[in-house]
């Protein structure tokens, strides 16, 4: 029963996602709420962005707080697939590492309303909001723990380190800095900011 709910609401995601109004609200969304605020970002504003009626908002969500999660479930899907394809690479744990921090910022930088929503308006939401996002959130950790078990295992990084821990040092520290850097309002490059990140959590993980 649990396999055919799952297997069910893939198949909803699926087809949501080949229809391309589905992507042109979320898409609409992200720039409705950076520049109004999630509680401000009424359905109206957002489907005025979207270029569609009201009424077509509610044929792909259930209500604003679902869209919400499908825009951060959609956009996680890009540092997600960024990742799995840095992690097929075939270079070190270290380098693995870099590339993510170097891809974290690179996204972020180039959509600065995608990063306002991430590190400011999400973090507004009730919690049952927030637990939905966490779960999503998972799978790009999973990845993160890969990296930093391979880099355990090949004497990287420090064999003894707590995975979790590591793992937590290095996600909050990229997320600490963009939220600095969206809260500073993009005065100065995020990018420029990776080679030093990369240094720091480089040196921490292999003490």
């Amino acid at each position: 029963m649990v396999i055919h709910v799952f297997i069910f609401f893939l198949v909803v995601i699926c087809l949501k996602r080949n229809k391309p109004k589905y992507m042109q609200i979320v898409d609409a969304a992200v720039i409705a709420i950076a520049e109004n605020g999630y509680h401000q970002a009424q359905v109206s504003k957002i489907a005025k962005q979207a270029g569609v009626a009201d009424g077509t908002i509610y044929l792909y969500f259930k209500n604003k707080e679902d869209i919400l999660i499908s825009v951060f479930q959609e956009k996680m899907g890009i540092f997600v697939e960024n990742l799995q394809a840095i992690i097929k690479s075939g270079e070190t744990a270290s380098d693995k590492l870099c590339k993510m921090i170097e891809n974290h910022f690179r996204v972020l930088s180039s959509d600065r309303h995608l990063a306002t929503v991430t590190q400011l308006e999400l973090r507004q939401s009730n919690k049952e909001i927030r637990l939905k996002i966490n779960s999503i959130l998972k799978e790009y950790l999973i990845l993160l723990d890969q990296i930093l078990i391979e880099g355990m295992l090949n004497g990287e990084f420090n064999q003894t380190m707590d995975v979790r821990i590591a793992r937590q040092m290095v996600f909050g520290t990229i997320d600490e800095i963009t939220t600095t850097w969206v809260m500073n309002e993009n005065r100065y490059d995020l990018l420029e900011q990776a080679p030093k990140v990369k240094q720091l959590l480089l040196n921490a993980l292999k003490a």
